[in-house]
């Protein structure tokens, strides 16, 4: 009888980096005079730190953590679904785009630390541009941009 291993490790993002990462891309919305939601996920797609600046679109606070849900799970940035998915079959194309929690435009990048995925970082309530900049403070906060 061949024996399997019953449980894997799996890297996640600790508190204190979520928090760090969630109050730098804070402080770069603010530099820029924008108000946004900021969400970090763990590497399951569990929420791990969230703020959302006063007056920043309502809708958004779902979007963001919808983007960071998106580049947890698989490792690319929300900006570059669009190219990707020219890459793929019609059924594919129109498929993806329709799942619940999918979100295919900027402001979602994966936080990859020593080659490991730890987890995700989702901006929303500016421009796809800007949230994208705001996301790339809050890895750069981490070490990782």
């Amino acid at each position: 009888m061949q024996t399997m291993p019953l449980s894997v490790s799996q890297a996640v993002i600790s508190a204190e980096a979520a928090h760090a990462c969630v109050g730098a891309a804070v402080k770069a919305a603010e530099t820029m005079g924008l108000r946004v939601n900021v969400a970090v996920l763990d590497s399951s797609g569990v929420l791990a730190a969230f703020l959302r600046m006063p007056g920043a679109p309502l809708h958004s606070v779902e979007i963001a953590i919808d983007k960071a849900y998106t580049a947890a799970s698989f490792g690319l940035a929300t900006s570059q679904w669009h190219a990707a998915l020219q890459e793929h079959s019609q059924a594919v194309r129109e498929g993806i785009v329709r799942r619940p929690r999918f979100v295919a435009f900027g402001g979602g990048l994966a936080i990859v630390a020593q080659g490991q995925r730890i987890g995700a970082i989702g901006v929303s309530g500016a421009s796809e541009a800007q949230d994208e900049a705001i996301a790339q403070a809050g890895l750069a906060a981490l070490g990782l941009a």
